[in-house]
């Protein structure tokens, strides 16, 4: 038996046992920014080939915290996430392999094209984890206010757990 695979079928993405932290640069790239945002939900379709497997993931804009009140304020207003308006950030994958998943990730209403690395996966009989990596251009997605003061590139990591359904 394959351990590093988990078994066919369709899981449920577990809100409670999954996160999302991101790394970022502030005030002209001279201080790291460390946060997190908190993940709705979403499905996973496990097929064979692997390369059939379907991803879809959805992500709280208005849950973005980096435990500064002021600054998580203004990033979850329409200058920057716009969270009223686009309350989620989506991930729909066209593309699952052993080393990544690529798919188009939608922020603010934007959809570009994105790679997530699998950095580590852990599998049971009727559960897995994934960690994947990704490097995002916020002004991709039309994210630019304070242009010089806050970094324009995320460094990405979530903590996905699976539950099968």
């Amino acid at each position: 038996m394959d351990t590093t695979t988990p078994r066919l079928g369709r899981y449920t993405i577990d809100p409670d046992g999954s996160s999302v932290t991101f790394t970022g640069r502030h005030l002209f790239g001279l201080l790291p920014v460390r946060g997190t945002f908190a993940v709705r939900g979403g499905t996973v379709e496990v097929a064979e080939p692997l390369s059939g497997s379907r991803v879809r993931a959805e992500i709280d804009a208005a849950s973005f915290r980096t435990g500064n009140d002021r600054r998580d304020t203004a990033v979850r207003s329409a200058r920057f996430l716009d969270a009223g308006r686009h309350p989620l950030i989506t991930f729909a994958s066209d593309r699952v392999d052993a080393t990544a998943v690529s798919g188009t990730l939608t922020v603010c209403g934007r959809s570009r094209p994105a790679v997530l690395s699998i950095a580590h996966r852990e599998v049971f009989a009727d559960a897995f984890t994934v960690r994947v990596t990704a490097q995002v251009d916020r002004t991709d997605f039309g994210v630019t206010a304070a242009r010089g003061m806050a970094g324009r590139r995320l460094g990405l990591t979530l903590e996905i757990r699976c539950l099968r359904a």
